[in-house]
């Protein structure tokens, strides 16, 4: 298995429930689609931005932890998140080995 993060900030005018939708149906549904799973989902909440993007000053900040099998990758995800008109940014990054298993996301391998 590989782990990814994601980072996800949606539109700060975004409905509590519609953003929940939107986990499920960009993220959460594609990945299981793929074997994967999502291990943990951290809403930071709202966050004022450095500087304007799209003409908004604020956004909701979203992290997720998610689990796929070695041959599987996030395009899906990414493409649905791009997509999205209620998405101002995203980051998908995989992480290394050594900090999923820190995180408690992957079992360190035995050596026999």
């Amino acid at each position: 298995m590989r782990a990814y993060e994601l980072m996800v900030i949606f539109d700060a005018d975004v409905a509590d429930a519609t953003l929940n939708g939107h986990l499920k149906t960009l993220i959460a549904d594609t990945v299981e689609a793929n074997g994967g799973s999502v291990a943990k989902v951290d809403h930071w909440g709202k966050r004022r931005f450095a500087y304007r993007i799209n003409h908004k000053w604020e956004g909701t900040y979203v992290v997720l932890e998610i689990l796929l099998p070695e041959r599987k990758d996030l395009s899906g995800v990414d493409r649905a998140l791009r997509l999205a008109d209620d998405v101002v940014r995203q980051k998908i990054i995989r992480l290394p080995e050594s900090e999923a298993i820190k995180r408690g996301l992957l079992e360190a391998a035995t050596t026999a």
